[in-house]
């Protein structure tokens, strides 16, 4: 290709001023994974809250709208729960089928939450008036880890942070050590 050839945009002509701006902008920056789904999430949580009868703006919402949503999540969800009465409640392994309800994993709801979160926060949202941060939030996810820990057998356990030694404290410790030599 030579120096002088002009690139033909579509729907332009070769050469045109137009046509060499938007060349020369920037193409938007991808959205990282996160970003994109904190998006999708606050748009499907939007779109939830026009759908009620009577419709509620977001200005308006409080945490009871975000306990429905995540209640109203559950049909779509994908964990087996077993209830109370289920043969296989508390094996973590069931040897069969049961008609125990599919519902959303508590690790899913707990992430979507900080998600909605931030973009509380990030569309204008206050600090104090976040619904997502509510207490009445964090209960019901503990309800629902418990819960879901309990029909599967499993307790949950808290990680423990992993304790870092001062590297400098332990080679003061071991250069300090005298050894004493048995005598004969």
């Amino acid at each position: 290709m030579s120096s002088d050839h002009k690139r033909r945009e579509p729907g332009g002509e070769a050469g045109s001023s137009s046509n060499q701006q938007q060349v020369q902008q920037p193409a938007v920056a991808q959205l990282s994974r996160y970003e994109s789904q904190k998006r999708r999430d606050w748009n499907t949580f939007g779109q939830y809250l026009k759908n009620q009868r009577p419709p509620v703006a977001m200005s308006q919402c409080n945490y009871t709208h975000v306990l429905d949503f995540l209640r109203y999540l559950d049909q779509f969800g994908k964990t087996k729960v077993h209830m109370q009465g289920c043969v296989f409640f508390g094996h973590p392994d069931p040897a069969g089928p049961c008609t125990c309800p599919l519902k959303q994993a508590w690790g899913s709801l707990d992430a979507l939450i900080g998600r909605l979160r931030a973009a509380y926060e990030e569309n204008g949202g206050a600090l104090e008036t976040n619904p997502f941060a509510s207490g009445a939030i964090r209960v019901y996810l503990r309800e629902v880890r418990d819960s879901q820990a309990k029909a599967r057998g499993i307790p949950y356990k808290k990680k423990k942070k992993k304790r870092i030694n001062n590297p400098l404290k332990a080679r003061e410790e071991t250069t300090s050590t005298t050894f004493q030599l048995p005598s004969s």
